[in-house]
């Protein structure tokens, strides 16, 4: 291809320049942006909202005059794609600077244009004090806007992990936010309970969460004031609105490609779109799940740098393909990391696997070392096969490194038998002799050949616990209105406790109730279950009925 002209230039249209243009020098290589910054850091964003990235221009990866240098790409800004003509292979191109019409042949074209904040036609959204949260332009405004007016309370709309991380960067800045959601859940991606356990933390740590709320207009005269809500009013002295985004494909409407319903292109595994010689990459495009082979839509600037590097060699004539997306990702949270990949409960069963979880509290590190703590991981498996399917995991500290073990066991469909003894690093810095996802794997394993018999979190929100008998087993009574068990001293059948009757045992994290689950079925006790997490992701049983 000698003359590629690729629309857009934030993550997926630079890497297809950069990468080609260092296969095929020779390769004329022309960038259009509606923008005049490119190749911008938007997942860095909410950092440089609060502060924690002061300089603007560290976000700013490459300005078009770099980029132009580095790779040999021209780069041309403030020209707005607004008619692609596939069967005389030029785009029509709207000067924003001049005013201005162009025209621009091509060989073979790039649709890299991205997507932009959904910004809901209510009313309040035109004024001042109200954001989205996709461009350096919209967190300058944000930061500028809060140091002029004094804002003392925000509102953020949509419970995302830019909405999240928004959060708590306001927070960080000094003031009181609330994250609120249409949605039953913030935290999309992850199943409900682990959801519920990430919102409980949110709101200990002071940001208040308000689930299956509607937005129904933003108040104030000239400026935000608040935020009505089907279930009443928000202060609000600032409100980002961060409730997702659109492609930016509109133009493209009438062009003969075909589109997902939110306007995502289909492409196949080369990129390639229903039109000859049209590719598209990142926000815009519609890829595969790697695991399913099902279409998956995944906006992120991780996908989008992958796409545009296979793009880049498919243009310069390899005979490469995309395998497809697991849907990882991790977000920081005020004093916890969550993080997930892979299919999550609901999206493995709606595909037809027959599911078998575990949810597993394990110390981050060795617990002796300074700073240690806890994951709270869900691991997600098949019965049938034993493949590892998902993974998701809560913890203040590497949540990362437990889920890019499972990217690549997914990847490689390893089954969990094979992930039994893996060398993984250890040091009482960085993990502990058994590595917390080894430690995790184990019990799963145990739960699967029916070593362990548990309750799941899930099944405990949906009040499977009720009739059993409540052992309180952890080493200081927690259960005030339970029997307590010191699991130590158990050395024949308890006292007044039916060998048949149904037992549900509860400790702080689960590793007492384990044990005492094995020494009571050796004292012939038939009917005992685990509560997986315990009370470190479950709420007590008091609060529990309380909640009910």
């Amino acid at each position: 291809m000698r003359n590629v002209l690729i629309l857009g230039g934030v993550a997926a249209g630079t890497k297809v320049a950069a990468k080609l243009k260092r296969m095929c020098f020779d390769a004329d290589v022309k960038i259009l942006t509606k923008d005049r910054d490119i190749s911008y850091a938007g997942c860095g964003l909410p950092y440089y909202v609060g502060d924690v990235i002061t300089d603007r221009e560290k976000i700013i990866v490459n300005t078009p005059e770099k980029f132009a240098a580095l790779t040999g790409a021209q780069v041309l800004t403030d020209r707005e794609a607004v008619k692609l003509d596939p069967a005389a292979k030029t785009v029509t191109v709207k000067n924003l600077a001049e005013g201005t019409v162009e025209g621009y042949p091509y060989d073979a074209c790039v649709i890299a244009t991205g997507a932009s904040s959904i910004v809901p036609p209510m009313k309040g959204v035109e004024l001042e004090g109200v954001f989205p949260m996709r461009t350096p332009n919209d967190a300058d405004g944000l930061k500028a806007y809060i140091k002029k007016n004094g804002a003392k309370t925000a509102v953020v709309a949509g419970g995302g992990f830019i909405g999240l991380e928004v959060a708590e960067n306001l927070q960080e800045q000094g003031l009181r936010v609330t994250v609120m959601d249409m949605a039953p859940q913030v935290l999309p991606g992850f199943d409900p309970e682990m959801a519920a356990y990430g919102k409980r933390h949110l709101e200990k740590m002071g940001i208040s969460v308000l689930t299956s709320t509607k937005m129904e207009e933003i108040t104030g005269e000239t400026k935000a004031e608040g935020v009505q809500t089907d279930k009443g009013l928000l202060a609000a002295d600032v409100v980002v609105l961060s409730l997702g985004i659109r492609p930016n494909t509109a133009f493209l409407k009438d062009t003969g490609l075909e589109f997902a319903k939110n306007g995502a292109i289909f492409v196949d595994q080369q990129m390639r779109t229903a039109l000859p010689d049209v590719y598209a990459a990142g926000d815009c495009a519609v890829v595969s799940n790697a695991l399913t082979k099902e279409t998956q839509w995944s906006p992120m600037g991780s996908a989008a740098n992958m796409e545009g590097r296979v793009l880049a060699e498919v243009l310069a004539g390899k005979e490469q393909r995309f395998g497809g997306v697991l849907g990882t990702a991790v977000v920081k949270l005020p004093g916890m990391n969550a993080a997930r990949t892979g299919l999550n409960e609901a999206a493995a069963k709606a595909v037809g696997y027959d599911v078998e979880t575990v949810v597993v509290v394990n110390d981050d590190k060795a617990h002796y070392y300074p700073g240690a703590d806890n994951f709270v991981t869900k691991l997600i498996a098949d019965r049938k096969t034993k493949k590892l399917l998902g993974i998701q995991v809560f913890g203040p500290g590497a949540v990362d490194k437990m889920v890019d073990i499972a990217v690549t066991a997914i990847t490689l469909g390893a089954t969990v038998d094979q992930l039994e003894n893996m060398d993984l690093a250890y040091a009482p810095p960085f993990s502990t002799a058994i590595h917390p996802f080894t430690g995790a794997l184990n019990i799963l394993r145990n739960k699967m050949e029916g070593v362990l018999d548990s309750m799941t979190p899930a099944e405990y929100l949906e009040n499977r616990g009720r009739g059993y008998h409540i052992i309180d087993v952890s080493q200081v009574q927690a259960l005030p209105e339970a029997q307590f068990v010191d699991v130590a001293k158990v050395n024949g059948p308890l006292e007044g406790v039916k060998q048949d009757e149904p037992i549900l045992l509860i400790c702080t994290k689960g590793k007492r109730s384990y044990l005492l689950q094995q020494r009571l079925k050796h004292f012939g006790y038939t009917n005992t279950k685990v509560l997986e997490g315990a009370l470190w992701v479950n709420e007590p049983p008091a609060a529990e009925e309380e909640r009910r």
